[in-house]
């Protein structure tokens, strides 16, 4: 009897500390798009969350998130796109060589990411197109690779964030922050993912 209320007291504890998380990954989200838009005129930067504890779908059945997930991904892929393209375009007009630093070299290779994650989640809309293939297993690669392909996007993130532009229009404190935005997101995606397989994994066993 000790031990179930140990148990759920614990239970609780977790979900609450999740949710609190994922509120606050939230707002830095907010915080830090509307910072980087004020800055660059425009500039648009878009984060999807997906947890139990802090989506804003969470009484929808789990078709309806899927769907909303693939809305948003198409919106972050067409976004990417655009974005290269917009600044190869620059760099051309300028005469400037391109993808000279680091940040333009992970940045290409995030985009391409993106959209082969993109590509290959198909199979998971129309599951046909993967005979052979266990739903479970697509999902599990499929939130493998998603998280590789996040961690990619934050780390091209915080080399632009060291790039002359960033680093002469803001100040110190707030590259600390911005910095501390994208690397408590990138630490908070990274938990979600891998309590969600922790959880399935003790389901299973």
């Amino acid at each position: 009897m000790v031990y179930n209320k140990e148990n759920g007291s614990e239970l609780r504890v977790y979900a609450w500390t999740s949710t609190a998380s994922a509120v606050l990954s939230h707002c830095l989200c907010v915080v830090f798009t509307v910072f980087i838009a004020v800055l660059s005129r425009p500039g648009t930067k878009a984060i999807l969350i997906f947890s139990p504890y802090g989506s804003l779908l969470k009484k929808f059945p789990h078709k309806t998130k899927g769907r909303v997930h693939w809305f948003l991904q198409v919106l972050c892929v067409s976004c990417a796109v655009l974005g290269l393209a917009a600044i190869f375009y620059n760099k051309h007009l300028n005469g400037k060589p391109h993808f000279t630093s680091w940040h333009g070299l992970l940045g290409l290779l995030t985009v391409c990411a993106v959209g082969l994650q993109s590509v290959a989640a198909l199979p998971l809309v129309y599951h046909s197109l993967a005979k052979g293939w266990s739903l479970a297993k697509l999902k599990r690669y499929h939130t493998a690779t998603g998280l590789v392909t996040y961690l990619l996007g934050s780390a091209s993130l915080l080399l632009g964030l060291s790039s002359a532009w960033f680093t002469g229009s803001v100040g110190e404190y707030s590259w600390y922050l911005s910095a501390l935005c994208c690397a408590l997101n990138a630490l908070i995606i990274m938990n979600q993912v891998s309590s969600a397989y922790t959880s399935k994994k003790r389901l299973q066993s």
